[in-house]
């Protein structure tokens, strides 16, 4: 399969299960190519093309030839300078690792990876949150983010790629989306009435089972396990951590638990607020089974040698 060609199957698959509709992220693609053509000069010439056909500004080819065979990827969840050694080390040894798949996005994919952010009005607005509001509240977190990592050293790991050749790609919100879908899709079904229930979901997923026996596993971050769930929304695309003052509005929209990846104390501390229960699934096991679902859909396309690596277990369905 050509690196190209991945690149292409995730960022597909990723729109496939995206809570904006289809509609939403033709309209996004098509204000980009709408926004370039008012550009000249310098800035025509700098502007990031992939925006065209790639609605996840996290998600980028790094390093090599696009046209590249790809047969073998070692996958991990932050693949930087140490991880691309090992990979330059394995080739050493003959195993012959064609590509390196990064999940946090890295060079370019991590300077304004905060541009995917706006994914979560969707979400929001699916819950009942106006557009418009959670658009506002989206704006002030956006800017906190773009802050944060303006000063950052994106190029790093990227130039040790180049300087080892190695064909290098992060794929960070597909990913992302295939678990949230995965997960909300569950508990839409099945309804658990108490966070015991809720949690006991969790932890019969290969991935969360893995988690706890490494301390990792989910846990009830505020309310207590007998209590009730109610309207569970699961909060694990977009980037990053949404608006702190979205809690408000998410219990007058009527839910009740909110199962995310992680949770920063100021956030942890608005939530509690208004009464809202908060599961912690774990980080690194949700972003593990985001990449095995999209891992496992790229294998019923064509098989692949995934050496797991940086956090990254594999596991199949």
């Amino acid at each position: 399969m050509k690196l190209k060609d991945i690149y292409s199957f995730v960022v597909k698959r990723g729109i496939e299960k995206d809570p904006r509709s289809k509609g939403q992220i033709m309209d996004l693609l098509a204000e980009s190519k709408k926004e370039f053509r008012k550009l000249k000069g310098i800035d025509a010439r700098c502007y990031d093309k992939e925006r065209f056909a790639n609605p996840y500004a996290d998600t980028r080819i790094l390093n090599g030839d696009p046209n590249s065979d790809v047969r073998s990827i070692i996958v991990g969840i932050d693949m930087e300078g140490p991880e691309l050694l090992v990979a330059d080390r394995l080739n050493e040894k003959g195993k012959n690792i064609d590509l390196v798949m990064a999940h946090h996005p890295e060079g370019r994919a991590w300077a304004n990876f905060y541009d995917v952010m706006h994914l979560q009005e969707a979400g929001f607005a699916k819950l009942g949150v106006p557009l418009e509001v959670g658009k506002e509240l989206l704006k002030e977190r956006i800017g906190e983010v773009a802050r944060a990592v303006s000063g950052a050293n994106h190029l790093r790991s990227v130039d040790i790629a180049k300087l080892l050749d190695i064909p290098y790609i992060c794929v960070h919100t597909p990913a992302d989306n295939h678990v949230t879908s995965y997960l909300q899709n569950i508990f839409d079904r099945r309804k658990p009435k108490t966070l015991n229930d809720a949690l006991n979901i969790l932890k019969a997923i290969p991935e969360y089972t893995d988690a706890l026996k490494k301390h990792a596993g989910p846990n009830i971050l505020i309310g207590e396990g007998k209590k009730k769930c109610g309207k569970v929304f699961v909060d694990m695309t977009g980037g990053t951590e949404g608006p702190k003052r979205i809690f408000s509005r998410l219990s007058q929209a009527g839910v009740g638990t909110i199962v995310a990846m992680h949770l920063s104390e100021e956030h942890f501390k608005m939530a509690k607020a208004e009464f809202i229960n908060v599961i912690i699934a774990g980080h690194i096991a949700s972003d593990t089974l985001g990449l095995n679902l999209l891992l496992d859909a790229l294998e019923r396309k064509e098989k692949m040698n995934i050496v797991p690596c940086s956090g990254f277990v594999r596991i199949r369905r």
